[in-house]
This record gives structure tokens, sequence and C-alpha cells, in this order.
């Protein structure tokens, strides 16, 4: 049997390539002479496969076209965008920006099936208002009026329903916004999960320019506004599958004030997204293909609680994919950074906001995780599914 490469490696070190030969025994394989060149081919084929046109594969619709990463991007891409194609739309930002007779204003829309409906720090009716107010706050819009359609299971409790309006309504009234029309369907026994939520929002854009993701450049700074991860374990912890117990509540919150707060110190903001489906990762990922720009994270200034960390290491999951309800990512100019962050710690949903990576102009389209043992790794894009029907 052949000696191992630890083996290998010692009879090398004490003997050098003269004694080894006269021993008899096999060198070890020279060090590759151009990493370097090795790790940007790697980087070019994915970039070249990423740049593809987009196609479903699939023949039917998995749980994976829904967890917010690759399936999900390429159902939207080579479906709906295909189907819906036209210059509002084709940003694909978290909310559309219209004008209607000379005023800017912005339109939203987002459904919401999360099991179970009820969980630590919230239930499916305050995260259906929070997020719909988010989706239009992170575009620059102020929140005004959000429309509310049920689903509801036959055999659905009555108790529960007026639970979960009940909380919509504290919700909007926290967020400083009116749900001021709606409808109702109610389903076979069976045919859904108890209660689906769907809201609309509409707000107005009162501050000129526009945020998006392919506004970034390099020199930027990348800012998350707290931990990560919160929502996305308490739902997998709720459902009650895993022996599993932490003290993680979720982080579902309405995020306006904070952004209001954010642009009044820092107008030169250049993108900003809520991190929902997919995590941090996918917004990262979001923000080299649109800008066509890299992007460098660095993993010990990414804000995680120790319980959500443990949690995700017992899941075998990593945080950055992990869904928040409450937290936002934002792009802002180098020179801006400080200021930004400040800002944000001044508010109560910003209070462990930090600077987590940086826009750069090597490896376009690429995101790439500094670890904390020195190296670097690239994040991808969630391909599988590991949190169903987190929101």
């Amino acid at each position: 049997m052949s000696k191992s490469w630890i083996d290998e490696a010692l009879a090398q070190s004490e003997l050098g390539h003269e004694g080894l030969a006269a021993e008899g025994r096999r060198q070890l394989p020279l060090a590759d002479p151009d990493p370097a060149g090795r790790e940007q081919q790697v980087l070019d084929r994915i970039d070249r496969a990423r740049r593809r046109r987009p196609k479903v594969r699939e023949q039917r619709v998995t749980m994976s076209h829904g967890a917010g990463g690759k399936a999900t991007q390429t159902l939207i891409e080579a479906v709906f965008l295909d189907a819906f194609r036209n210059p509002l739309l084709e940003p694909l930002e978290d909310a559309a920006q219209l004008t209607v007779s000379g005023a800017r204003i912005a339109l939203t829309t987002d459904s919401y099936v999360v099991s179970p409906l009820f969980f630590p720090g919230g239930d499916i009716g305050d995260l259906a208002v929070n997020g719909t107010v988010n989706d239009l706050a992170v575009s620059g819009a102020r929140p005004l009026y959000l429309s509310a359609g049920f689903i509801l299971e036959e055999g659905f409790p009555v108790a529960d329903l007026q639970r979960v309006t009940e909380s919509m309504r504290a919700a909007a009234e926290r967020a400083g916004v009116y749900v001021v029309t709606g409808d109702t369907k109610v389903v076979q026994r069976g045919k859904a999960d108890g209660c689906y939520v769907n809201t609309a929002g509409v707000g107005v854009v009162e501050r000129d320019g526009a945020l998006g993701v392919a506004q970034a450049q390099p020199g930027d700074a990348i800012i998350v506004s707290g931990p990560i991860g919160d929502h996305g374990i308490t739902i997998m912890l709720a459902r009650g599958e895993l022996d599993i117990e932490a003290d993680i509540c979720s982080d579902t919150a309405p995020l306006n004030g904070l952004v209001a707060d954010l642009l009044d110190a820092v107008p030169g903001v250049r993108a900003l997204r809520d991190a929902t489906r997919g995590g941090v990762a996918t917004i990262l990922n979001e923000i080299a293909k649109a800008a066509d720009v890299g992007v460098l994270a660095v993993e010990d200034a990414i804000p995680v609680r120790a319980e959500v960390r443990g949690a995700s290491e017992l899941l075998g999951i990593d945080p950055m994919y992990v869904a928040c309800e409450g937290r936002l990512v934002a792009v802002v100019p180098g020179e801006d950074a400080d200021r930004a962050v400040a800002a944000l710690r001044a508010h109560p949903l910003g209070e462990q906001a930090a600077v987590i990576g940086h826009v750069r102009s090597e490896q376009p389209g690429i995101v790439q995780l500094k670890t904390a043992f020195g190296g670097t790794r690239i994040v991808d894009l969630l391909v599988g599914d590991p949190l169903p029907r987190i929101c």
C-alpha cells in the first residue's frame, strides 16, 4: 500500500528530492504554477453560465421555485419577465416606479403563505403588512395605502382570522399606513393551508433620484442594518419538527422610519433592499449581476446572533441565505459609509448596523466572501430549498 500524502511530505522534508529518488519513493506533485490563472478560469466559467439566456428546465413547478434563489430567478426571468416585459418591470426592484399626472408613486404586491401562521415575534398578519411596507420603503417611497386579499380554507377558525386581522390593524398603525380595500375567497377543506394573505401597497416618492442595485459602483460600501437570519430560523424552529430549543424571535418590523432617517442623512444612497427570501447572499448577487460589478464581503463583519449561528450550524444552513423580515441592505458611496452607519444605529431597528463589504471592479458578476480563516470563497445564489414557506 502506498504511503499517505502526510508520510510523503515528511519524507520529502527530511530527505529532499534526491533522497526521495534514492529511496525509490514517488515525489509529491509540484504546486500549481499559476493558481491565480486557474481561479480566473473558474470565475470566467461561472460568469459565462450566468449570462446564458434563462430557461426553466423542469416540467413542473417545485418548492425551489419559491425559495428566492437560482430557481426563483430563472422562473421570473424566463416566464414572467418574458411574458410581461416592459420598461417599468425590467428593473425587477421591490416596487415599480410610476408617474401618474406628474406625481411619482411606487406600487408593489406580495403574497404570504408562511407556516406556521403564528410564531415567536409575529404572525402572518403583521408579516404581510410589514413586508409590503418594507418593499415600498426600500424603493424610496413613503408608504400610504395597502390592499388585503384573504384566501381562507373551509374550517379555518374565525378566532384565528380575527387574531390575524387585529395583528394587521396594529402593524398598519405602527407603520402609518391604511388598509383601504380587500377581497376574500374561501376554498374547500384541504385546498389551502388555513389562511393565505395577498397584499398590494402604494406609496409616494418624494425624493429626487431613483434607487436601484444597478447603480452600484466600485468603491461603494455595503451595509446591513442589523443581525441577519432571525426570521428564517424562528420559522424553522416554530414548526416543531426539530428537537432544538433557542431563544429566537422573528425580526418582522416596518422599516419605513429607518429608511427615512438614512435617506435624510445620506441623500446619495444608491440602493436599498430588504433581505427576505434568499437572505443577504441573494441581494449581494443581485447587486453584482445588475451593476456588472464584483462584491467582496467579510464574514467576520456580518452581524449574526449567537443563537441564530448555533441553530444554523446544527441545521447545516448558512445564515447568509436565511430570510430576514426587518433588515435592509444598503449600498452607499464609500465616503458616506460612516455617516450611513451612524444614521442607522441612531434608530432602534438599526442599532447593530455594520459595513459588511464593498463593491469592486474585479470579477464582475461574482460575489466573494473573505472567510474567518483568511481565505475567500464564492457566494453563489441559493440552489436548494432549505427554508420553505418562510413568508
